[in-house]
């Protein structure tokens, strides 16, 4: 995927990212890891990876991607959103790639976390944005 153009190019391969990038430009989005992704670098390719069952194979990807000795970020969702009240108490900051996809490339587009935030997070994951809940 090319974001500096704003034109999503897509090229399928056999081959592991681990053989076509240097790891230190690799960057695992994962919803596990510590470190917050604040900004998207052009140099940095950034993997995002997909399960199908969330419940089951909890840290996962971040498990995965520290085998690989690759960085890993998550979305700053702890840090532009709180967490709302709703009948299931379901809170998850799991999210399915498209919805991934979607929050990267409207930010690469605006430079506006919330803005970004607001158009890849559901309001059935349990979240809203911070300026958005008020009392």
């Amino acid at each position: 995927l090319l974001f500096p153009s704003c034109i999503f190019q897509m090229d399928t391969t056999q081959e592991s990212y681990l053989d076509l990038f240097p790891l230190d430009a690799i960057v695992y989005l994962t919803p596990d890891s510590e470190n917050v992704l604040e900004d998207i670098d052009p140099s940095k390719v950034y993997v995002l990876g997909g399960l199908v069952d969330e419940s089951i194979h909890k840290k996962l990807t971040l498990q995965r991607a520290q085998e690989q000795s690759l960085q890993t970020a998550r979305l700053p969702i702890r840090e532009y959103m709180v967490k709302t009240v709703n009948a299931k108490n379901y809170h998850s900051e799991t999210l399915a790639i498209n919805q991934v996809f979607d929050v990267l490339s409207t930010y690469y587009e605006t430079r506006s976390w919330p803005a970004a935030l607001r158009a890849g997070v559901s309001s059935g994951k349990g979240y809203a944005l911070q300026d958005a809940v008020k009392e």
